[in-house]
């Protein structure tokens, strides 16, 4: 089964926000510290990877 997701869009053909994306990494950031992966040291670093992953998957439809 092919992935039907085309042009940015989720649930009822709504186009994601940059809110939602937002949201998405705020989630993982905060997993990503409360299991110790994550410090201040290298938190710039890990916030823009998450970032541009998250960003990346929404702009190719996922």
């Amino acid at each position: 089964m092919g992935r039907g997701h085309e042009d940015n869009k989720g649930v009822g053909n709504r186009p994601v926000t940059d809110e939602a994306v937002f949201k998405v990494v705020k989630e993982i950031v905060v997993k990503f510290i409360e299991v110790g992966r994550l410090t201040p040291t290298n938190f710039e670093e890990t916030y823009d990877k998450v970032y541009e992953v998250v960003k990346r998957s929404v702009q190719n439809g996922e």
